[in-house]
């Protein structure tokens, strides 16, 4: 089966590599042709008979795997703007994006259609089941879109605490994915490795539509197990690897834990990979310089985040330096600025400001913060500060203290704190980052209790584990008796870091 032209180049670029495969997923291995089958009837049946979804949003709640690919194209296909949701958000956050988006459809997997039943039930959202929406039948045909047509929108915190939708459009991802491809030297002959989630950018763009636009192989694992990794580099077969300080980290555990033979065959196949790339968060240079003695590969560090993809790379050929994100990619311009947005001078750090084709269009209905975004010239504020030294980027942290970078995901402190105040017992708190060498910030609330109440820090983390993505929940959680506070009365956040110091905390 062939794709009808769309208009989307993405989708059409399949009919040169129709037979190569495209997924090996947890529900099998599947061709390209198999995945313009399983989409075409995902697009008919969301279509229902019309022409176009013109951009109706629609969420889908799937494991990362076969399923989530069909459904995503699918989307795409028939004219529609898709809103993956993440399957390790509670029920509170879920519904969140639901009200946000408003999408005409929901689709979920059965093994997760429990979890959004009563949500969907009461604002009354059809609710579609993967089984149902992609099994064979006749296909509709299918509307001819402009790239300029909304393709994700991915949600990210931002300092209003609340989750934010980052419009990203077709021209978006392509311009992301060129870039890439440029810089990174793609090819058909890839085998990818992918466990990222695939509700944020890096899972979906770095990996999983990089590697279908160049008719590569993504293999596709159901979670993230150390060991389950080493042994699918052991095999020699994967070319890429893209991961987070993190997941590195626990690698390096697991390397260490295991015996002499099994570590060799491990190194061995890691060696194999043609590139292994960190971002998402800082990368320790401990975790590089050892990563590097164990596989040989001395890691690419990029910098991006969602609003503009990746922004900057480490060349894949030349010197990568510790601690620096390279220069900007293809197609990127990058700049830093001072207070007065004048640029600085080489040497001197600023604030980071991205353009160019890859940046975002807009945050979804929020007109205000999107204006905020971006200075004369369409130059968008990352909020990130960094320094150029010897042509080379150095990024320095964030401009706020309350944004927060954790495993690579990036949170908003407003909200957790927001999440804490909402508990009968707290009168207020503070959430800061504290340095970490797994985690790049540790999530810690300093929290004040309402006069009377007793309430332990578990049971507080508890409370807000019910309501939180599982990587927003505090990990140590401080109970004082006041937030310390300056002249103005404003809370002092580097004060409060301080008090989970190791020496000061136990």
């Amino acid at each position: 089966m062939r794709s009808d032209p769309s208009g989307l180049r993405l989708i059409d670029r399949v009919d040169s590599f129709a037979e190569r495969t495209a997924l090996l997923a947890p529900e099998g291995v599947f061709t390209y042709d198999d995945l313009i089958r399983a989409s075409a009837n995902a697009a008919t049946g969301l279509l229902a008979g019309r022409d176009d979804l013109a951009g109706a949003r629609v969420c889908y709640l799937v494991p990362p795997g076969w399923e989530y690919t069909a459904v995503q194209w699918g989307v795409w296909r028939a004219g529609g703007f898709g809103v993956p949701l993440a399957t390790s958000h509670p029920e509170a956050e879920l519904a969140w994006v639901l009200d946000d988006a408003e999408p005409e459809a929901v689709i979920a997997h059965p093994s997760l259609a429990g979890r959004l039943r009563g949500l969907t039930a009461e604002r009354k959202i059809p609710l579609l089941l993967t089984p149902v929406l992609l099994r064979d039948g006749p296909v509709a045909h299918f509307p001819t879109l402009p790239e300029s047509r909304e393709a994700l929108m991915l949600y990210t915190s931002g300092t209003t605490g609340r989750p934010k939708g980052v419009v990203l459009t077709h021209a978006n991802l392509r311009a992301q994915v060129e870039a890439l491809s440029e810089a990174w030297g793609w090819s058909q002959d890839e085998h990818i490795l992918l466990h990222l989630p695939l509700h944020h950018v890096h899972g979906i763009v770095n990996v999983l539509t990089s590697a279908l636009w160049h008719g590569a192989t993504c293999e596709i694992l159901p979670r993230f197990r150390a060991v389950d990794v080493w042994e699918r580099l052991a095999r020699c077969e994967i070319t890429l690897y893209m991961a987070v300080p993190t997941v590195y980290r626990r690698l390096i555990d697991a390397w260490d834990a295991a015996d002499p033979d099994t570590r060799d065959a491990w190194s061995e196949g890691a060696r194999a990979c043609r590139l292994m790339v960190s971002g998402s968060a800082a990368l320790p240079v401990p975790t590089l310089e050892r990563w590097e003695k164990i596989t040989g590969h001395r890691l690419l560090e990029r910098y991006g985040m969602t609003e503009i993809g990746m922004g900057l790379s480490n060349p894949l050929d030349g010197e990568r330096r510790p601690g620096f994100v390279g220069a900007p990619l293809p197609g990127v311009e990058a700049r830093l600025v001072d207070e007065d947005e004048m640029v600085v001078e080489a040497g001197r750090p600023g604030s980071i400001q991205i353009r160019g084709p890859a940046v975002f269009r807009e945050y979804w209905r929020r007109p205000e913060e999107t204006d905020a975004a971006f200075t004369v010239g369409g130059w968008f504020r990352t909020g990130d500060q960094a320094v150029i030294e010897d042509g080379s980027w150095r990024i320095l942290g964030r401009s706020s203290v309350d944004i927060l970078k954790t495993g690579g995901e990036k949170i908003s402190a407003l909200e957790i704190e927001d999440t804490l105040r909402s508990h009968p017992a707290v009168a207020d708190c503070a959430v800061v980052g504290v340095p970490d060498v797994d985690w790049g910030d540790r999530v810690c609330a300093a929290v004040v209790l309402r006069p009377g109440e007793v309430v332990s820090g578990e049971a507080l983390r508890s409370f807000a584990k019910s309501r939180l993505a599982p990587y927003k929940v505090p990990k140590d959680v401080l109970l004082l008796e006041d937030l310390p506070r300056n002249a103005m009365g404003k809370v002092t956040k580097p004060a409060i870091r301080e008090l989970f110091s190791p020496e000061n905390h136990e």
